[in-house]
């Protein structure tokens, strides 16, 4: 039976951290940002090591943002921290672990009665994606995924014109992620590049631009790919080829590779269509490069305003991300990108490896 969700109101959301890896800063500095609406309590690592220099880390920015730290707890154990839920109050768990690790980490939180947001990829496996959505839900908790890019103004510019019909009918649409991941990237951890618990350049690296494909085109009919490990030392891919068909008729092409030399070089998509032409580039889709429709509309105006410079794959777009979130979990607003959103490009990037494995089209939605 599934409970209905319930709201935080009049008080601050208490947050506990879960893997203390690279991506982590990005999650406390927004959650610094929106200091007024949470409280991070706990955080969450087996490694004593990167668990402290998280630990620093929080204080550092709490200082350089001229706010008082708060009394935070430390776990090297994720059974102890959830056993703590009542005694520090956890409304949220913030899952930056191994991909892997997700599924199991969310249902145990559920069942604590904990909300859950994880950072992509939500699962490395399409069920445990499924019962991730079916534990939140009977748990009468809400699952978060993390989608930053939905956030980046280039991109919610571009949406609007979608919605807006100024492209007419769809034709084509190309998305390209030419990054640089070297062997020593996937060293650092035996987890890396592993099928299991981390996937590969669709299922890690590229998995916000497989978003895109969805929420901003529209879902998709059937696809093919071709997905090759050529020069890492990995289970998983390190290259991949996709042709797409979208249910409104469009066409497109997604490819990926972490081989590009010497460095990160473009993460961008061009949407062309009946009336209208657009490119948008930079190293993570964060400016406008091309931009030209039939017909005039103030947001033309608009889009030096919405591309900006960055030297982070990453984006800008987390703190935006918090901001959605916690007004969700305070029920003041609703989730942008939820456990079913989250779906969505998981379905796509296994329905890219079924493809690959049995070198045929394979339609959605999936049927296994």
């Amino acid at each position: 039976m599934t409970k209905k969700k319930v709201s935080i109101s009049k008080r601050k959301i208490k947050v506990a951290l879960v893997g203390c890896g690279r991506i982590i800063q990005n999650h406390i500095k927004s959650l610094i940002l929106h200091n007024s609406e949470s409280e991070i309590v706990a955080i969450c690592d087996e490694n004593l090591d990167n668990l402290k220099k998280t630990r620093d880390f929080i204080e550092e920015q709490f200082l350089e943002a001229n706010l008082s730290t708060t009394k935070l707890s430390l776990f090297s154990d994720y059974a102890e921290l959830i056993s703590s839920k009542k005694k520090l109050n956890i409304d949220l768990i913030v899952l930056a672990t191994p991909s892997g690790l997700h599924a199991s980490q969310t249902i145990i939180a559920a069942k604590a009665g904990i909300n859950v947001c994880t950072e992509k990829p939500m699962a490395t496996k399409w069920e445990d994606g499924i019962e991730m959505v079916d534990a939140c839900e009977k748990s009468g908790v809400k699952l978060f995924v993390v989608k930053q890019n939905r956030f980046n103004a280039t991109l919610k510019l571009v949406k609007k014109q979608i919605e807006d019909g100024r492209f007419g009918r769809l034709s084509l649409v190309t998305t390209n992620v030419f990054w640089q991941r070297p062997q020593t990237y996937y060293d650092q951890d035996k987890w890396r590049g592993t099928l299991d618990m981390d996937g590969g350049a669709l299922m890690n690296q590229a998995s916000h631009y497989v978003d895109l494909l969805d929420w901003l085109i529209g879902p998709v009919e059937s696809l093919s790919a071709s997905v090759s490990t050529i020069s890492r030392n990995i289970e998983a891919e390190d290259t991949a080829a996709i042709q797409l068909k979208w249910c409104n008729g469009a066409l497109g092409t997604m490819a990926v590779t972490m081989l590009t030399y010497p460095k990160n070089l473009e993460g961008s998509m061009t949407i062309l269509g009946e009336k209208g032409t657009v490119k948008i580039g930079g190293l993570a889709v964060n400016k406008i490069q091309n931009w030209e429709f039939a017909d005039y509309s103030k947001d033309d105006d608009l889009i030096e305003k919405v591309s900006y410079d960055t030297t982070s794959v990453y984006g800008f777009g987390h703190s935006l991300y918090y901001k959605n979130m916690l007004a969700s979990l305070n029920g003041e607003d609703v989730s942008i990108c939820d456990g079913n959103e989250g779906l969505k490009s998981l379905e796509l990037i296994i329905a890219a490896y079924i493809s690959s494995r049995k070198g045929k089209k394979v339609d959605l939605p999936l049927q296994i």
